[in-house]
């Protein structure tokens, strides 16, 4: 944001308005006592002299859910956003007064400050949220101006993937195929069933069903809350009822993984250290454990279920302590998945499944990024950024077709991520020739299911032999909104009254 203020202002002095800010169409409206309010810029001085403070309050934009906005006077300006625009589909908005009303949260408003976010919008909302932002208050003509002189203008590769993307939408790749949806609840079904049945009589075989049906409970979960259709809002629960798993700390911590894959300091999927480095670390962050990480991976993969079991009981309770949307609902289905799984499996069986699942489950969410592109800055053309750090894998069998659960397409998901995963198979052929048609960097990237293995372990290897270096960057920004303030976002500096964990 430090950047976007010194741009606008800059331009401002030079045309001989005020550096702070541009004016908005000025009407009083009353003020609601229940929404916090963003201001955004003062009016030039009158022909006479009076400054604005005297002849005109200035005013601030404020929405509610539905994206309706008025303006009304503005807040004290040090606890305030004063600007916050984002382009979208080469219209820019001013979301200060949108930014609380973000039904998935603020930060995703504040990551996007004077940058562009037509992919991510495209990708991650339905028809009605791609057409609510419509409504949202555009910027000024000023403003406009001035950080469209500041920004790349869109590549041929993004605007041949946006003619795509309406080219699958026409011909109804988001319809889903309820045989396939059927046949995988149907497998996750059995597989509880059969861990059920077998938990006292073969504990260990009870263990490994119910480990299967952890991961594939995961994969289903995925799909659903990825969903943007009238059958996933209604199964957005499932994860947090069978993989114990909260929708809302999912789409916290995985959305921003997907729109800033691999991005050092805010892709958290990366923040794995101590226990695990992708790339030599600045000696300050270094730990003894990195010399022995391409021995000690396996073990370290084996708490990542837990490890986000923990983490999503956190989210519910501040969630419900912060009154986001459908929190309390959420944590009620949590209690409910943990008196299932403790009434009806014995310690030693549901202890030793949760790790196993996560060791599958790490086995396959790690190699398909991290032994591609890291990105040290923000990567404005959001497609090549998705080629160039996507790698799918090659199954060679039937099962490791099921297990992998739609993530050895890792591209086609990443740059479709509400899609029915039924349709990825499909979709290859398709993104290969469009990576070949738009000259991407590295192509369609693709490796074996075992191969891609010992290139994400070949990485722990070589960090792990590797000297620290001083500078490098730092993997994560003290959690989901504190990377914001790592300096390298436009929104470092306003977050307001948050408290960073």
């Amino acid at each position: 944001m430090k950047l976007h203020r010194a741009l606008l202002g800059a331009a401002l002095v030079g045309s001989g308005g005020i550096a702070d800010g541009f004016s908005t169409p000025h009407r009083r409206m009353p003020v609601p006592s229940t929404t916090v309010r963003f201001s955004t810029v003062l009016e030039q001085p009158t022909a006479t002299g009076a400054t604005v403070e005297e002849s005109k309050m200035p005013t601030a934009w404020e929405c509610d859910e539905e994206a309706e906005c008025v303006e009304v006077p503005v807040c004290d300006d040090e606890e305030c956003r004063t600007t916050l625009d984002v382009r979208i589909h080469g219209d820019w908005y001013d979301l200060s007064g949108w930014r609380k009303a973000h039904p998935a949260g603020a930060h995703w408003i504040d990551w996007y400050d004077g940058r562009d976010a037509t992919e991510v919008m495209d990708a991650f909302h339905s028809q009605k949220g791609r057409e609510m932002y419509k409504r949202l208050p555009k910027s000024t003509e000023e403003t406009a101006a001035v950080l469209d002189a500041s920004m790349p203008p869109y590549s041929k590769t993004e605007l041949n993937f946006r003619k795509l993307r309406d080219q699958l939408e026409a011909e109804g790749w988001w319809e889903r195929d309820w045989v396939h949806e059927g046949t995988l609840l149907a497998i996750w079904g059995s597989l509880v069933a059969g861990a059920a049945v077998t938990a006292d009589s073969a504990p260990p075989l009870s263990s490994f069903l119910l480990a299967l049906s952890m991961t594939n409970a995961g994969w289903l979960g995925h799909d659903y809350i990825h969903g943007v259709d009238k059958f996933t809002d209604f199964m957005r629960p499932f994860a947090a009822v069978a993989a114990g798993l909260g929708p809302t700390w999912w789409s916290d911590k995985h959305n921003k993984h997907h729109a800033l894959t691999n991005e050092q300091g805010v892709d958290e999927d990366l923040a794995t250290d101590p226990f695990l480095f992708t790339w030599a670390p600045d000696p300050k962050h270094d730990s003894p454990l990195r010399k022995v990480q391409h021995y000690t991976f396996a073990v370290v993969f084996s708490f990542l279920f837990a490890l986000w079991r923990v983490d999503t009981l956190k989210v519910a309770v501040d969630s419900v302590e912060e009154k986001r949307p459908d929190a309390k609902n959420e944590l009620w289905y949590l209690l409910a998945h943990y008196a299932v799984l403790l009434t009806v499996f014995p310690l030693g069986v549901w202890v030793p499944a949760v790790f196993l699942s996560g060791l599958m489950s790490a086995l396959i969410v790690t190699p398909t990024h991290q032994s591609e592109e890291f990105f040290g800055e923000y990567q404005p053309d959001w497609v090549t950024a998705q080629f160039e750090s996507t790698r799918n894998a090659v199954t060679t069998n039937p099962f490791s077709e099921w297990l992998w659960g739609g993530m050895q397409y890792q591209l086609e998901h990443h740059l479709f991520p509400s899609m029915p995963r039924s349709k990825y198979p499909a979709l290859k052929p398709i993104l290969t020739k469009f990576a070949e048609e738009n000259e991407i960097p590295g192509g369609y990237r693709e490796s074996g299911e075992f191969e891609i293995l010992h290139m994400n372990w070949d990485l722990y290897r070589k960090v792990a032999e590797a000297d620290p270096v001083p500078g490098a960057p730092y993997s994560r920004g003290n959690g989901q909104l504190g990377a914001i303030d790592l300096g390298t976002s436009p929104g470092a500096g306003g977050l307001g009254g948050v408290k960073l964990g």
